[in-house]
């Protein structure tokens, strides 16, 4: 089954429980292999299989369980949704101040202690009834419409708690201002509580809105990389510079960029040269100069010359656009921590509701007088101040935060997962060439036996190099076309045996190049070089020996630069208690030597490709949680195997594919950054988690009133949706301290 993702934003979502509901609604979708809906972002990621489910299956299963699907057929784009929840956060707002402001006008005519203030007409039950109406009805619309739609459908979530609270609350005022000789019966003096419904419906209003505008600052990171994008270009067409828009250009076109303009799309640079300020990408503050050849990043600011590029990725293909993306995606995954939240949240609701059926029950029959008010002010209390919200929000906000801030320093987390288990590694594991080393090795050394000549071993190599990408080949032949020595024709029956070597044929003779295991299978005799292989070896260089026929004629030493930024980056981990390795299909010696030069005490050498999956269980089986740092498509599973593989965003593809973080920037320290991120976020995880269930272990019970026994202490319903309220705000509002962390 081919499946694809598709992401859309839902209105409605209030709380865990209507996380709950909606993924369970879409996963019940025939052709829908998952589905998750994020609180922060309200949003829902769905993978489907597109052959049998459409957009309006996925419309109709939201709208079946009472909320609204905002599909189309591209993501909304990020203009058009931040318009989108400008407008509902401008209504929000209108219904909040209309709300408090009849509440308040109400609370001066009925609410103790105050009400010998107001003017006599104001003290009318009849004129707050007509007062609250429009707020009950209105204002508080949303919540009746959404607990119809839960109840119809056989479920409950937050919205079902406020409607049942406000409307026993109004109910009863309506009964005591229509029938007061009814309540006197019952031994109750009439009194209306209009003011608790519309204060707690304003409040709880409030709170969503505070809580709207605090999410939203989450998102900060997406709408930061958003606002990168250059929204013009100068495209030169049939020899004529001119400006057009962004989305005009297409592949292919030679772009002009002048000093201080960013670089519109991704390409190649054609011709003139300049420093280049990458750090949106990179989180680099120093310009890299770039010449002809050399990729240019989108969006990315030329700081010096001015140069002509050949676009080669536009539109959703460019880096940033993959990188918000990725992001997006990640934002919109589910930890697995999340899961105590779900499981909760899952019985959350009807739970609320028996307790209190029970609170009303228990104070009608043991309760003091007047034993029917106290029993549903108690009860509108339990109603009112269990909210699910916070504990909802708790996960999917450090995540937003968490990711938006690797994004900027450079660190694309794929998905929340990853960036929970990033704060367990305590060992990680680097690929040697291209991780830790440049990843451009050059010729140092080129040692011809009796009879042949350093030129000679270069030519004949260089048949067999040509044929191969390898960087070890590359350096050859680079070393060839310095020396004059390039053969006019590539080998034939050429082939590559990964992590050993190339043979071919060329004028009817066997060539074959590679590691002194490789020269000993195929029956070459390497003993006449001997010396010449330990000098090199204990020297740091990688050997390449050459064989013509079976007979070895020489041995070359290539070396690999370390990175400039390896010694701190290892010494940044050391610090945090994590052990460093090194793996290499290098000889042991020249492990040894970049080991030791780098300050690692373990490392695997002479490690096939298909073994370094291998060397990286033998960690996990060690009781360590591994994280894996590689390049090369020979890196891939051993990034797969890992329990967290990090690739650099130099490698390939394949590697990239593999990963479950990716590297921009070429600076090794991101490593310890992005343990230290994963670290952070997840200590705000669980303070928000900690705080969104003690608040409903510790205030639920008092909404009860177990304390009135010993105290006299009851919680008035309005202070219970203050509370309800600050939960939801307070999480949120924790999460987004972690844009102050410092990790790096």
């Amino acid at each position: 089954m081919t499946s694809i993702k598709k992401t859309f934003a839902i209105k409605g979502i209030h709380c865990a429980s209507c996380v709950r509901i909606l993924e369970d609604a879409l996963k019940t979708v025939p052709g829908v292999s998952s589905a998750t809906v994020n609180l922060a972002t309200e949003k829902a990621t769905v993978d489907y299989d597109p052959a049998s489910v459409t957009d309006k299956h996925l419309s109709s299963a939201v709208s079946n369980v009472g909320y609204q699907a905002l599909i189309a057929d591209e993501m909304e784009h990020e203009d058009a949704e931040r318009t989108r929840k400008q407008k509902e956060l401008s209504q929000l707002r209108t219904r909040v101040v209309f709300s408090l402001v009849l509440g308040i006008l109400i609370v001066w005519g009925s609410f103790p202690g105050i009400v010998n203030t107001s003017p006599q007409f104001m003290r009318s039950f009849w004129l707050q009834l007509v007062l609250a109406l429009p707020v009950q009805f209105w204002a508080g619309w949303s919540f009746y419409r959404a607990a119809f739609s839960s109840l119809r459908h056989r479920t409950a979530n937050m919205d079902t708690l406020v409607a049942l609270g406000t409307t026993v609350a109004f109910g009863y005022s309506v009964v005591v201002t229509a029938l007061p000789q009814l309540v006197m019966r019952a031994g109750i003096e009439p009194m209306a509580y209009f003011d608790v419904s519309t204060i707690i419906i304003g409040l709880i209003l409030l709170g969503r809105y505070f809580e709207a505008r605090a999410k939203a600052g989450t998102s900060d990171a997406i709408r930061k990389l958003l606002g990168l994008q250059a929204k013009t270009a100068r495209v030169v067409r049939d020899g004529r510079e001119q400006d057009i828009a962004i989305d005009q250009v297409i592949i292919g076109d030679i772009l002009r960029v002048r000093p201080g303009e960013k670089i519109p799309v991704d390409g190649v640079i054609t011709e003139g040269s300049s420093a280049i300020d990458e750090s949106m990408v990179t989180g680099e503050s120093i310009p890299v100069d770039k010449g002809p050849d050399a990729l240019v990043i989108g969006s990315t600011i030329n700081k010096t010359g001015s140069f002509l590029f050949r676009a080669t990725k536009v539109g959703s293909e460019t880096m940033l656009a993959q990188i918000v993306k990725l992001v997006q995606e990640a934002q919109g995954s589910k930890a697995p921590i999340q899961r105590l939240a779900d499981l909760v949240s899952s019985y959350f609701v009807p739970v609320v509701i028996m307790l209190a059926l029970a609170t009303f029950a228990l104070w009608y029959v043991l309760g003091p007088q007047p034993v029917l008010l106290l029993a549903i002010l108690n009860t509108v209390a339990v109603l009112i101040i269990a909210c699910p919200c916070a504990m909802g929000l708790a996960t999917p906000t450090a995540i937003m935060v968490g990711t938006g801030i690797g994004a900027q320093h450079g660190i694309l987390i794929k998905d929340a997962a990853a960036l929970e288990t990033a704060h367990k590694v305590r060992a990680v594991v680097f690929d040697k060439t291209g991780t830790l080393t440049e990843g451009k090795p050059r010729v140092t050394a080129v040692i011809a036996t009796a009879g042949h000549t350093e030129d000679e071993v270069i030519r004949i190599d260089a048949i067999v190099e040509q044929s191969s990408s390898h960087p070890i080949s590359q350096a050859i032949m680079e070393e060839a076309h310095k020396r004059n020595a390039v053969a006019p024709t590539s080998a034939g029956k050429f082939e590559a045996i990964p992590g050993n070597g190339v043979r071919g044929e060329s004028d009817g003779k066997v060539i074959i190049s590679g590691t002194e295991r490789f020269m000993q299978v195929n029956g070459v005799d390497t003993a006449p070089l001997r010396a010449d292989i330990d000098g090199l070896l204990d020297s740091g260089n990688t050997i390449t020996i050459v064989a013509l026929d079976g007979i070895a004629i020489g041995v070359i030493g290539i070396a690999d630069t370390v990175k400039p930024s390896a010694h701190a980056g290892i010494a940044e981990l050391k610090k945090l208690g994590v052990e460093v390795a090194m793996i290499t299909g290098d000889h042991t010696r020249v492990a040894k030597a970049v080991a030791t030069q780098l300050g690692i005490e373990r490392f695997f050498a002479e490690v096939l490709p298909e073994d370094k999956a291998s060397a990286v269980a033998k960690l996990q089986q060690e009781g360590k949680t591994v994280a894996m740092i590689g390049d090369g498509i020979n890196d891939a599973p051993a990034l797969a195997q890992a329990d967290v593989g990090i690739a650099m965003g130099t490698g390939t593809d394949v590697a990239i594919e593999a990963a479950d973080i990716t590297l921009v920037n070429r600076d090794l320290r991101t490593v310890a950054s992005a343990i230290i991120l994963s670290r952070k976020t997840l200590r705000t995880i669980k303070l928000n988690l900690f705080w969104a269930f003690g608040y409903n272990i510790i205030l639920i019970p008092v909404a009860m009133g177990v304390l009135y026994p010993a105290w006299g202490i009851l919680l008035n319903p309005i202070f219970a949706s203050v509370a309800m309220a600050a939960s939801s705000i307070s999480v949120v509002l924790n999460s987004l301290l972690l844009r102050k962390a410092r990790i790096s």
